[in-house]
């Protein structure tokens, strides 16, 4: 049994090597919120950054001191992302930031949370190798995210927010590939 969990292991952590070395690079992203269950919408425009993180990068060795992994749980790899978004109606900015996820078996973990500043788990998988799944649980909400690889220059992303059972809010979008890193 144990031989059987180290083989899904390593292949999920090769896929998800895979995935963020093919994400590298600039990304121009078009969102659309649809708060539930009124429908109110809110539409953004971001420009993102991807950087792969290879085992053993400063990045990864301070995310697994903020996380308390022994010594001996290396991060596989790892991606940093920053981002700055604008509303798309009013052309007013929105955020501006950046996170860094390290993937260590099928649990990605990450400096910070979508709607908390705290270090934060999330699970993985994939359904098809070109589709990263998302699962992340804090503060009483759920974050299921679809990120989907479309050929070499695009994206497209799906998140569902809900709480106590009920979805809240849910997040399109399509991004397009401006720089390759």
């Amino acid at each position: 049994m144990t031989s059987r969990l180290k083989l899904t292991q390593t292949t999920e952590e090769s896929l998800i090597a895979a995935f963020f070395r093919k994400s590298g690079g600039r990304w121009h992203s078009e969102r659309r919120y649809y708060t539930l269950p009124d429908g109110e919408t809110k539409e953004m425009v971001s420009l993102i950054t991807v950087r792969f993180l290879e085992q053993g990068c400063d990045e990864l060795l301070e995310l697994q001191q903020l996380h308390e992994l022994p010594d001996g749980m290396a991060l596989t790899c790892g991606t940093h992302v920053s981002w700055k978004s604008r509303d798309s109606v009013t052309g007013r900015k929105q955020s501006e930031d950046s996170t860094v996820f390290g993937a260590l078996g099928d649990i990605l973990y990450r400096d910070r949370g979508f709607a908390t500043s705290k270090p934060i788990t999330a699970q993985y998988y994939f359904s098809h190798p070109q589709t990263l799944c998302l699962r992340t649980e804090y503060k009483g909400s759920v974050f299921e995210e679809e990120v989907k690889l479309v050929g070499d220059h695009y994206r497209t992303r799906q998140s569902i927010i809900s709480r106590a059972g009920e979805q809240k809010m849910i997040g399109q979008y399509l991004e397009k590939r401006i720089k390759l890193d």
